[in-house]
């Protein structure tokens, strides 16, 4: 498969299961988590799904078209390691769902990542919140769901978190 094919793939699977999320959470209280803003695109597409106020973005910095991203209430700059741990004392149970696209290229890093983000995401989350993630996650937490029809297996991850 060719590098576009896998991105084409990639990006369909990730609108498919956040469209897919907006629809399971219809009415549902909460904020947003979205770990990596990247190139802004999936931020951009968190807005057209849910209400951009109550969407929070945490990543190294932003290299983001303008139009793609949060005021600085809602851009939390930093390594996930410190600032989802600051970010428990305000946010504590709050997030609805929260969006994972921590992959780097290297899958050992982006495992290790995983693993090393799960105990400070998991307390930010109220019970019945979603994690769709580019990295699966293993934690007591949280059941996996299955992926929506069309989402190649691995290529993204669902998560409930129990109640």
């Amino acid at each position: 498969m060719s590098r576009l094919d896998s991105f084409i793939r990639r990006m369909s699977a990730q609108r498919d299961c956040l469209n897919w999320a907006a629809e399971e959470l219809k009415g549902a209280p909460g904020a947003i988590l979205e770990l990596g803003l990247g190139n802004g695109r999936t931020y951009d597409h968190l807005r057209s799904l849910f209400d951009a106020e109550d969407i929070y973005v945490f990543d190294r910095h932003v290299k983001a078209h303008p139009d793609c991203v949060p005021d600085h209430a809602h851009m939390i700059i930093g390594d996930f390691l410190s600032t989802l741990p600051k970010t428990a004392e305000k946010m504590t149970g709050k997030a609805k769902l929260a969006h994972c696209d921590i992959g780097s290229g290297d899958k050992s890093a982006s495992l290790s990542l995983s693993d090393r983000i799960y105990p400070h995401l998991e307390p930010l989350l109220q019970p019945g919140a979603l994690i769709i993630s580019d990295q699966p996650f293993d934690g007591e937490a949280f059941e996996e769901l299955p992926v929506p029809a069309g989402v190649p297996a691995n290529r993204y991850y669902l998560y409930r978190k129990r109640i």
